[in-house]
């Protein structure tokens, strides 16, 4: 008899702990090495990460196992640099605003059906393809709910895009029936709206000069080509293009104002470059030089707050 009930004590100290087990969250494992930008393993078929941009970080990717790339940025993928190395790419982009509905269901079914592992990226790994991950996996059983926050905050996910995190702590389990239904055509490159592609050239041509600031406007050891000035010019000439979208016309009147004013700061960044690398360049830049960089970039920062990560739930409203 008391063999017996130490035995249920037993019993139920086991079931406790593997409760207290299964309440913690998943943690993603950071995969080290500078291909992969941000890269975290989100479950055993999961990666999240940065864009890859070169040969040697499809070699990575390969060397990782990886079979399947997903693409949530924007940007059109390097499709034939994929398959160089075997690897399959699929393009499902969403914004900073969250993962709609059809989206999430889309990205559950392309981590079930399609070969693993896969590696899921947006531009810099930190924001969109966190959230991808998180959703997907929930979607299809590889995370619990309750963990898909972590998988955004390890990820170093901004709060400020609660788009994001409000369609983490929305996922759940989706019916396997509900996904083989589902019709999707995984294609290696999505159509985006003209409004979307500038924004993803904006959006490189900002992360250049992001750089160029960070090295004291001086050419980069890793990206040589890049000159200063000419990477205003780019940024200033894809707000004029922008502008002359027929999509823009139909956007409120502010969001057009704010473009104007992005042009005009870029053009300021550009004559302050202009001027003092066109007299030599030496020491170090102006204060014109980094207040022009500080306009450019507040623009950015007003227009994305204000436009781009606006949740969906309340654009929707």
């Amino acid at each position: 008899m008391a063999r017996s009930l130490v035995l249920s004590l037993i019993g139920l100290m086991v079931l406790a702990l593997g409760a207290a087990w299964a309440a913690e969250p998943m943690v993603p494992v950071r995969i080290e090495g500078e291909l992969l930008p941000n890269a975290y393993r989100v479950a055993d078929k999961v990666i999240s990460g940065g864009q890859p941009v070169d040969e040697a970080a499809f070699a990575a990717l390969k060397e990782l196992g990886v079979k399947t790339v997903i693409s949530v940025d924007g940007a059109r993928p390097d499709v034939d640099l994929a398959k160089k190395f075997g690897l399959r790419y699929v393009h499902l982009p969403h914004g900073y605003d969250g993962v709609p509905d059809e989206r999430a269901k889309e990205l559950a079914k392309a981590v079930r059906d399609l070969p693993g592992p896969i590696y899921i990226h947006c531009h810099h790994g930190q924001h969109r393809s966190p959230a991808a991950a998180a959703v997907a996996c929930v979607g299809v059983g590889l995370l619990q709910p309750e963990a898909a926050i972590a998988v955004l905050k390890t990820a170093g996910t901004s709060e400020n895009y609660r788009g994001l995190y409000q369609s983490a702590q929305a996922a759940r389990r989706l019916d396997d029936n509900l996904l083989d239904e589902l019709q999707a055509e995984f294609r290696e490159t999505a159509r985006l709206p003209p409004i979307a592609d500038a924004m993803v050239e904006i959006e490189h041509t900002y992360d250049h000069l992001k750089a160029l600031s960070g090295g004291g406007w001086k050419r980069l050891a890793r990206q040589p080509d890049l000159d200063p000035a000419h990477e205003a010019l780019l940024l200033r000439e894809h707000y004029q293009e922008l502008m002359r979208a027929g999509e823009v016309e139909r956007q409120p009147a502010e969001f057009r104002q704010n473009l104007q004013g992005a042009e005009r700061d870029a053009a300021s960044l550009e004559t302050a470059l202009r001027t003092w690398l066109g007299s030599g360049g030496l020491g170090s830049p102006p204060n014109s030089v980094a207040k022009s960089f500080a306009a450019v970039s507040q623009s950015c920062t007003a227009c994305h707050s204000k436009f781009r990560d606006v949740p969906l739930s309340e654009k929707q409203r």
